[in-house]
């Protein structure tokens, strides 16, 4: 059997080559465009040297330059390695030399850093750089044009034979435990994760469909619920290469863009941006989140301005990622909906024994098409993390009497205070429903006698102010005394990662 997602592509140009796929600053690619510059780059590869089967990486932003390397790389048989486009030069090298990959093709405005890693990476043999003047066709010393290089090609024919089981892409984690591993996800799982995204319980994409791309297309959540998912329906991608809440609400209004996806800081900034109005995103249906728990208070502001319906999903790299979704008109609020057709979950406790009861809290397991292979040369890890085929997530939850999940933590940012777990996402919870407090994250720190001790970083609102001594007080009035945070700081901003996700790392 043969299973290749540049099947999603191909199918989408030979149905509406001249309907648009990509509109950037109001440039309109057309599928039958993108289609034939993703032949070329994979007949380019080919050119290269470069054989099926061998990694090609990617170090690009929210461009369609991205799209077409992705899928011109699947047309070659080769797997895609997404980088995060803020990796140092060490990090990059780390992530060529790791994942075997042959080729790096980057942004122009990335390059300082492309290089540092490409010339400290030994396995790595050749350099792509992305031009942002189109008319440019130059090349730095040992290094390819991209533009130079699809048009002297000869577009490849067809799809090429790979297996369902086949790497498709290897996924980096953010290695929060250690250096990052590479999630190798399959054709099938990608595949089927863009296909199940068209599918209730989550969101029905249709080709007159437009949807605003603002989460990077390098991670899990924009490449397969954005990008994937809207070119299997053959719908249209705006893409914005960096998320301003301002800029995206005019691109929303000038498209009349139906879908956006977000995590929670994208939605937060939206609503309190004061000249975000409600009739410049009237276009919106449903709106998805994930990345990390919505805020219940956000979620019902931003529903009520908008007049829109965020519903929130939930998954992990390893999953490629969707595993679960709220089916829209049937949502519940704080919670990450149900598994999406084809996905099992279950609950087990710290001895690996099932939990069966509803709202007992355990550790998520997640069974199905979506699950990664492994991760990239590391059996053991994987059977760490791959047990009995079911994948162990790390997430702590509840599973209702309806059969819906609730996120109640990290597993690993669970906080030990005096022998009581204490899950700092009850606690940010609270704190986002202050009205002064306009970012939060809770994490723990070494204590003496406790163990651990809870403590609240915290960015203010504008125009608000409050003291250690109020929030403390605050939170001991709505919290169990060993739960509440002995420990405030105050800061300007938390640290986010590129989709907008606080780092309780740093925080740490």
């Amino acid at each position: 059997m043969s299973l290749n997602l540049a099947t999603l592509l191909a199918e989408s140009a030979r149905r509406k080559p001249d309907k648009p796929a990509i509109i950037i600053n109001d440039v309109v690619l057309s599928y039958g465009m993108i289609d034939g510059l993703a032949r070329r780059f994979g007949a380019a590869l080919r050119d290269l040297g470069i054989a099926p089967g061998q990694h090609v990486a990617l170090l690009l932003p929210n461009v369609p330059q991205f799209t077409i390397a992705y899928f011109g790389c699947h047309y070659a048989a080769c797997p895609v390695v997404p980088l995060n486009v803020l990796l140092t030069g060490d990090e990059i090298a780390y992530h060529l030399e790791d994942s075997e990959a042959q080729v790096l093709v980057t942004w122009e405005g990335f390059a300082e850093q492309a290089r540092l890693g490409f010339a400290r990476a030994g396995t790595c043999k050749h350099m792509i750089v992305v031009k942002q003047d189109r008319a440019d066709m130059t090349a730095a010393e040992g290094t390819f044009n991209f533009a130079a290089l699809c048009m002297a090609a000869t577009p490849v024919a067809g799809v090429p034979a790979t297996s369902p089981d086949d790497t498709a892409v290897i996924l980096y984690t953010s290695g929060t435990t250690g250096r990052p591993k590479g999630a190798e996800l399959t054709h099938f799982n990608l595949l089927y994760n863009a296909e199940y995204t068209n599918r209730p319980p989550v969101l029905r994409q249709a080709d007159d469909l437009v949807v605003m791309v603002v989460l990077p297309l390098f991670h899990s959540f924009g490449q397969t619920v954005m990008q994937n998912a809207t070119i299997r329906a053959g719908g249209t991608m705006v893409l914005m290469p960096r998320f301003d809440p301002l800029a995206a609400a005019q691109q929303i209004l000038a498209h009349k863009v139906q879908q956006f996806a977000g995590v929670p800081t994208m939605y937060f900034a939206l609503l309190h941006h004061p000249e975000v109005k409600p009739e410049m995103l009237a276009s919106l249906g449903h709106c998805a989140s994930g990345g990390s728990a919505m805020p219940m208070e956000v979620m019902g502001a931003f529903d009520t301005k908008f007049k829109t319906d965020i519903l929130e999903g939930y998954g992990l790299s390893e999953t490629s990622p969707v595993a679960s979704f709220n089916p829209p008109g049937a949502k519940k609020i704080g919670s990450i909906g149900i598994p999406i057709w084809g996905v099992e979950f279950k609950l087990i406790d710290e001895n690996g024994a099932d939990i069966l009861e509803p709202d007992q809290r355990g550790e998520i397991c997640i069974k199905g098409h979506n699950v990664m292979k492994g991760y990239w040369k590391r059996p053991e890890a994987t059977a760490e993390a791959i047990v009995d085929g079911w994948f162990r997530s790390g997430d702590i939850g509840t599973r209702d009497a309806d059969g819906y999940y609730y996120i109640v933590d990290r597993k690993k940012d669970m906080i030990i205070r005096g022998g009581f777990n204490v899950y700092p996402r009850e606690i940010e919870e609270v704190l986002y429903a202050h009205p002064g407090v306009l970012e939060a994250a809770v994490v723990g720190v070494p204590h003496a006698s406790h163990g651990e001790e809870v403590k609240a970083v915290i960015a203010l609102s504008p125009g608000h102010t409050a003291t250690p001594e109020d929030i403390i007080a605050y939170c001991k009035s709505k919290l169990a005394a060993y739960k509440y945070p002995r420990l405030i700081e105050f800061r300007d901003s938390l640290p986010k990662g590129p989709t907008g996700k606080i780092l309780k790392r740093e925080l740490r």
